[in-house]
């Protein structure tokens, strides 16, 4: 389909192929997901590395967007809170998956464990607000509240997107903290929507420092991807 014949027409969920499509592009990505177990039963085990993009692995302090280049040398540690999330997408419809492990044995306990619960009953509060008729607003307001029950804060700057047929980034956003630096259009959401819900909680401020910069020199990086990389492109 030509990029002509995609503006005329937009799929979404009320197309039973695309409702399939979605469907699929879950059940591939949760799979590899599940795999990803057998790497840190031995919690000294070297992080696997290979074609990561858009797969991230982010320990720690680490907030998220982290894929190891093949220099890395880390090696997790008892203890390690680890963040797994990857995407794929069939036919530019996208699921995208990412789940957090503790690499202890026991049950977990303390801050780690508040942390865990904030972000996980926020995303069960959040993925319950995102219906038709609710706003944007709405989501942020909760999971905010929701983490100051733990005593945590959810992570500025993170961002929820509506997702369309091969665009990860739509255009309705869901701020995770409101501020004055960061502001997002108002957004109601609408019946046949997609989104992709990413909650960050931490016991700390909520604030990310950026830490790496990675510089590409291409003149042209729009035109280098689709020439030479085969998956969907993929921004943080």
């Amino acid at each position: 389909m030509s990029d002509d014949e995609r503006d005329e027409k937009e799929l979404d969920l009320s197309s039973p192929d695309v409702v399939t499509k979605y469907k699929s592009a879950a059940e591939i990505v949760n799979k590899a997901l599940q795999q990803t177990a057998k790497l840190y039963k031995n919690v000294k085990k070297k992080i696997e590395r290979g074609v990561a993009f858009p797969t991230c692995i982010c320990v720690n302090n680490t907030v998220c967007h982290f894929s190891p280049l093949a220099s890395d040398e880390t090696v997790f540690e008892e203890g390690d809170i680890v963040k797994i999330d990857l995407a794929c997408h069939i036919d530019g419809f996208i699921a995208a998956v990412a789940h957090t492990h503790v690499l202890q044995e026991g049950p977990i306990t303390g801050r780690a464990a508040d942390v865990i619960a904030a972000a996980n009953t926020a995303a069960e509060v959040a993925l319950r607000l995102v219906k038709p008729g609710k706003k944007n607003q709405d989501v942020t307001d909760a999971i905010q509240k929701v983490a100051a029950a733990y005593d945590c804060r959810i992570v500025e700057g993170v961002l929820s997107h509506q997702m369309k047929q091969f665009v990860i980034d739509a255009n309705k956003v869901v701020l995770s903290v409101s501020n004055p630096d960061t502001r997002v259009d108002d957004a109601e959401f609408e019946e046949n929507e997609v989104y992709a819900i990413d909650i960050v909680a931490s016991t700390g401020e909520g604030k990310v420092v950026e830490l790496y910069l990675y510089v590409c020199k291409i003149q042209n990086i729009t035109q280098f991807l689709k020439n030479n990389v085969k998956f969907l492109s993929f921004a943080a």
